[in-house]
């Protein structure tokens, strides 16, 4: 998920999908320019996308990033699959330097933020979030008998393939392109955290391809410490405990909030275990409040917290 800070009630949202079901493939909600007859079951993933003749974009976009025989697979994938008037939306010059061989690896997280594991079919679909190929999650948002995922509308739904299905969208969604200290550094409530991940040399292991689980204090939790104790952290000769505070922060994987509410331990990079709980409908991590959760970034995801938390 991309958006803003989520209410600490997200938290309580199953990233399952059941429920409402999407405009069907043969309804009459689809707009002008989709065929319907198109959408039929013309082998797997891949053929089926051809055969259809609207997919064309996406087609050669999975052939450039070396998806093809991965969609291919046994899978099974659910795929919601921008139709070519999708890609028209995107200016022609990202869209050709999506195709540079320098651009691969982008357009790879573009196009695996598309697919779903497993068969998700439309009656299986409610209001919630929904973990894709690519790690980041996307927004599910089903109401008045249409789905919406990351805004993008489905305009046709479970067209059946060998090896899982595909649900049709009118507008490319993209994946957060930014880092976990390059999305708290554009926050701007995480300057002292940015300061003091510079100042330990942790913005780069940060900025690896993880994927990391940071619980992120905002600058009003660093302050609860008060300036005299920031101050001593600062000097060189505790530069080590620094670190090793910072790193208690983070963990390795993508952490989700529905697991972080269920009461969770794990391993953190100081080496020292972070446990969560659940009580009176607000999550704890280690004695720190929750105020915000799964804010994606391109190598994990961040879950705001009130208070630094210290190891033992």
């Amino acid at each position: 998920m991309k958006h803003a800070y989520s209410s600490v009630i997200a938290l309580s949202v199953v990233s399952g999908m059941s429920g409402m079901s999407f405009a069907q493939c043969g309804g009459a909600t689809a707009p002008a320019n989709v065929s319907m007859a198109a959408f039929e079951q013309k082998g797997d993933i891949v053929d089926t996308a051809v055969g259809a003749g609207q997919f064309n974009t996406l087609v050669a976009l999975v052939k450039a990033a070396g998806l093809v025989e991965t969609l291919k697979g046994d899978g099974p994938f659910t795929v919601f699959a921008p139709t070519d008037e999708a890609f028209a939306k995107i200016p022609e010059a990202t869209r050709a330097s999506l195709l540079k061989p320098e651009n691969k690896a982008l357009l790879t997280r573009i196009l695996t933020y598309h697919v779903v594991p497993g068969k998700v079919m439309a009656k299986d679909v409610k209001t919630g979030a929904a973990v894709t190929v690519n790690g980041q999650r996307i927004d599910l948002v089903a109401k008045d008998g249409t789905v919406t995922v990351d805004g993008a509308k489905v305009v046709a739904a479970d067209v059946g393939a060998t090896n899982g299905v595909i649900h049709v969208i009118d507008t490319v969604i993209m994946p957060s392109t930014q880092t976990v200290v390059e999305t708290a550094v554009k926050a701007g409530t995480f300057k002292t955290l940015a300061s003091l991940l510079q100042s330990t040399g942790l913005v780069n292991a940060l900025s690896a391809e993880g994927p990391f689980t940071v619980f992120a204090p905002t600058d009003e939790a660093f302050a609860k410490l008060g300036a005299a104790k920031l101050a001593e952290l600062g000097k060189p000769e505790n530069a080590e405990t620094l670190k090793k505070i910072l790193t208690y922060h983070v963990v390795p994987g993508r952490v989700f909030s529905p697991t972080v509410a269920k009461g969770w331990t794990a391993s953190s990079l100081a080496g020292v275990e972070l446990t969560s709980k659940t009580s009176g409908g607000k999550v704890t991590v280690s004695g720190a409040t929750v105020t915000a959760t799964d804010i994606d970034a391109s190598n994990g995801v961040i879950h705001v917290i009130d208070t630094v938390m210290i190891p033992n």
